[in-house]
């Protein structure tokens, strides 16, 4: 069964780690909104040649509509525009580092807003390790820049986005009677829609078109936001929720990796302290590590 699994887990871990290392290629010529808008409108034709292939089809019902384009604008426009305007204030390390803060980010929206759950002594513990993480790469040194702390902010905001669409998506579109295949193409192709007018005016930068963005902005629209729902879905179905999430773990491995050897940026001491913190505080918050014994 691990053989079945295994090659599109690693397959994920590797396309969203890089996914990072590909905005950057991106930004080069075009800009957050217009890498927003691509990003979708190419994994949204990747993934509407896949459910034709699977002769399945898009919802009809324009209320299931509404619901797919709010998790949308959470889930994929949103972070995808704040994501590319913070790479630009900070590295692709420091990016895919924080994107780690996405399971503190939902137990916070989870407990404050939808009141599903109460955070244990051990979550609230990793929330604290988590936030000591952020101020750890955001006063640790390295690449950041003068204004840093702007695109640590621009970041934060993204993964927060992914905090209130997951329990958004949990209550009002995993119910809907549509395979995952269908739901993931109405969700990217409607990021495309929204994202699309203000990339008709603000989507390519001032300067030339380069083969390094355009090679970013395929890879990070049709493997970074088309196959790998695929892939998601797969590893989902083969291999259970618990292990199919832990590729949380992988990217900002990954993100890092590529940054330094082919960005050629560079973490501060304190700022690998900070990673592993976020690290640390994921597997809390998730309940994959405890620090404080239970309750005999």
């Amino acid at each position: 069964m691990t053989r079945r699994w295994l090659p599109g887990f690693i397959a994920l871990g590797m396309v969203w780690g890089a996914s990072f290392l590909f905005i950057e290629l991106a930004l080069e010529s075009f800009t957050p909104l217009g890498i927003a808008f691509l990003r979708g409108a190419l994994g949204a034709l990747s993934l509407l040649v896949v459910i034709a292939v699977l002769r399945q089809g898009l919802p009809r019902n324009p209320r299931h509509w509404l619901h797919i384009a709010v998790v949308a604008l959470l889930l994929n426009t949103a972070p995808g525009f704040l994501f590319a305007f913070g790479q630009q204030y900070v590295s692709s390390s420091i990016a895919g580092i924080l994107n780690a803060t996405t399971p503190m980010m939902t137990l916070l929206v989870i407990a404050l807003a939808f009141r599903e759950q109460k955070p244990t002594l051990n979550q609230k513990l990793g929330i604290v390790l988590g936030f000591l993480g952020v101020v750890a790469v955001g006063v640790g040194g390295g690449e950041l820049s003068v204004s840093s702390p702007w695109g640590i902010v621009l970041l934060l905001l993204a993964t927060l986005c992914y905090g209130v669409a997951m329990p958004y998506a949990k209550r009002f579109v995993s119910p809907l009677p549509y395979s995952p295949y269908v739901l993931a193409t109405a969700q990217v192709s409607a990021s495309a829609l929204i994202a699309a007018i203000p990339a008709l005016f603000l989507g390519i930068a001032d300067t030339p078109l380069t083969v390094n963005a355009v090679g970013g902005i395929i890879a990070l629209g049709v493997l970074g936001t088309g196959f790998a729902y695929v892939w998601n879905y797969r590893n989902i179905e083969l291999a259970g929720s618990v292990i199919a999430s832990s590729v949380t773990y992988v990217t900002p491995v990954i993100a890092v990796i590529l940054g330094l050897l082919i960005l050629g940026e560079r973490l501060g001491p304190l700022q690998w302290v900070g990673g592993a913190l976020v690290l640390v505080s994921a597997l809390i918050v998730q309940k994959r590590l405890r620090l404080w014994p239970r309750k005999p």
